[in-house]
């Protein structure tokens, strides 16, 4: 027969108490987990006996009674008179149609330039600089009948040029700018090929300059027709300002004293 000591009894007591705890203690985690924390207050209780609240309409709050004039409402709450805004105006990015209800003139570059180059002064048709056109026109017919003449002043006097420097008697077409009671044994030989010679010179600069000053105005169709077509919507009304105000310059010297400077801009 074995008998148990005080001390034994009372060590198993103990781990008795120690594991009832431990199930206390899971048991009452396992509540607080199951259930959120203010779940069982009298106010939680109360809130779950309350009906849910109806959702509220999106629509236009109804205007006061008595109200005249026009009314915009910006939400469900505030209301504001068409009177007390400001006179802005609100579009989209993409909307193509101007307060007048037309749709605004927006040339573009890249065809104004293709039609400029197909022919000269389509372009400013296209951008409407309608009175551009009579400056093309003359401009092409200047320098075309100039580069003409030039062309043929320097034909007739490369072929009398080449009439004196072949010793031909049958040809004398340097003869016709004379007049018929000149006689050519009258004319110092030296004096005729070197007149001509700077003479049909003269006439063949001249007819490369014109040459030229058809191309450039041919790129300057060009050119006038992609800045127009680009500045079409630039602001050109004559408000201009000028801010200015002291400053402190920097001098460019070894010392590195400050100057006093004015400094402005010009808005346009």
């Amino acid at each position: 027969m074995t008998t148990e000591r005080p001390t034994d009894i009372r060590h198993s007591r103990s781990r008795k108490r120690a594991r009832i705890r431990e199930r206390v203690l899971a048991l009452w985690l396992c509540v607080l987990l199951t259930f959120p924390t203010g779940y069982l207050t009298p106010a939680a209780h109360a809130a779950t006996q309350q009906p849910e609240p109806e959702p509220e309409t999106t629509g236009p709050a109804q205007p006061a009674a008595g109200d005249t004039g026009e009314t915009v409402f910006l939400d469900t709450e505030v209301a504001l008179p068409v009177d007390s805004l400001p006179p802005t105006e609100v579009r989209a990015d993409d909307y193509a149609y101007d307060e007048n209800g037309k749709i605004p003139f927006n040339p573009s570059p890249t065809r104004a330039v293709w039609l400029s180059a197909l022919c000269p002064g389509l372009g400013q048709i296209y951008n409407r600089r309608y009175w551009k056109l009579p400056i093309v026109i003359g401009g092409f017919m200047g320098l075309g009948y100039a580069t003409n003449w030039n062309n043929n002043q320097y034909q007739d006097y490369m072929q009398g040029y080449r009439d004196l420097l072949d010793n031909d008697p049958s040809t004398k077409s340097y003869m016709d700018f004379f007049p018929p009671t000149v006689k050519e044994e009258d004319l110092d030989r030296s004096w005729l090929e070197q007149t001509f010679k700077s003479r049909k010179d003269y006439a063949r600069r001249n007819r490369d300059l014109c040459i030229i000053g058809l191309v450039a105005l041919y790129a300057l169709c060009m050119l006038d027709a992609y800045v127009d077509a680009s500045l079409t919507h630039f602001d050109v009304s004559p408000d201009l300002s000028v801010d200015w105000a002291p400053t402190l310059m920097q001098q460019p010297d070894r010392r590195g004293r400050p100057a006093v400077g004015l400094n402005w801009a010009l808005t346009f």
